[in-house]
């Protein structure tokens, strides 16, 4: 399990991280043979990941497969073995290009075929899914309508259609009685509108009535002033003829 996890963290550290990196640094300076020594060790390391997935299954049979694994990658970036670069000129080299032909043509011919076959299945999968949509509409507005039949025919629609009679028939009433409301309230305005005007007219008409009252009871208070001020008088002089007559009963005497 240790040699797994170190030989992964090799791979990915050593295998693919660093050449990316110096891959960048051949492709910013413009060096050709780095360049080109990069271009070879990518080449190499395909081929070696291509092979790595099929030897992992096998790996607990392999005796030290995860050292080898670990050992073959630094031989691979060694500036003094050059790995990827003696692989490349001694094995993959001679045989692509023996073999480039036939390589190009059947990658031609493979590519041709994919498009057929993806035209193809697409074609099929369409139709398919067309089918399967226009089955299921059917299938679906089929059994709506079995639903609402069966529906319709139910105790349950009764009920909810003499609910709704009701419902219906109740507020046709309150329509009605808000209408003879509405008309009432109408009377009533226009009655009330005539009292009123009835009585502006009696106001409009009684100042006149009210001014004689007051110039009645004005008189009135007058002549019951004067009648006052002449009954004090008189007792005042009598009262007066009084004290005389005493005054001279006691001067004879």
């Amino acid at each position: 399990m240790v040699s797994y996890i170190v030989s992964r963290v090799v791979v990915l550290l050593f295998g693919t991280l660093y050449p990316a990196y110096a891959s960048y640094k051949a492709v910013k300076t413009r060096n050709v043979k780095e360049y080109v020594k990069w271009m070879m060790y990518w080449i190499v390391f395909a081929l070696f990941t291509c092979v790595e997935t099929v030897t992992d299954i096998f790996s607990s049979l392999i005796p030290f497969y995860y050292e080898a694994k670990i050992l073959f990658i630094f031989w691979l970036l060694s500036p003094w073995t050059r790995g990827s670069s003696y692989i490349y000129r001694k094995f993959v080299h001679p045989t692509l290009s023996k073999k480039e032909k036939e390589i190009d043509e059947y990658i031609a011919t493979a590519s041709d075929k994919g498009y057929q076959t993806l035209k193809r299945v697409s074609k099929n999968g369409l139709t398919i899914a067309a089918n399967a949509v226009v089955t299921s509409a059917i299938m679906g507005q089929s059994s709506l309508v079995d639903h609402i039949r069966q529906y319709a025919n139910s105790p349950e629609a009764d009920k909810e259609k003499a609910i709704s009679s009701k419902e219906e028939m109740e507020t046709q009433r309150e329509t009605e009685t808000e209408k003879e409301e509405e008309s009432t309230t109408i009377e009533t305005d226009s009655v009330d509108n005539r009292v009123m005007e009835k009585h502006l007219q009696q106001e409009q008409e009684e100042p006149p009535v009210q001014t004689r009252r007051r110039r009645r009871r004005d008189l009135n208070k007058e002549v019951e002033e004067d009648s006052n001020r002449q009954t004090s008088s008189k007792m005042s002089g009598h009262h007066s003829g009084r004290q005389t007559r005493h005054s001279t009963r006691s001067s004879n005497y």
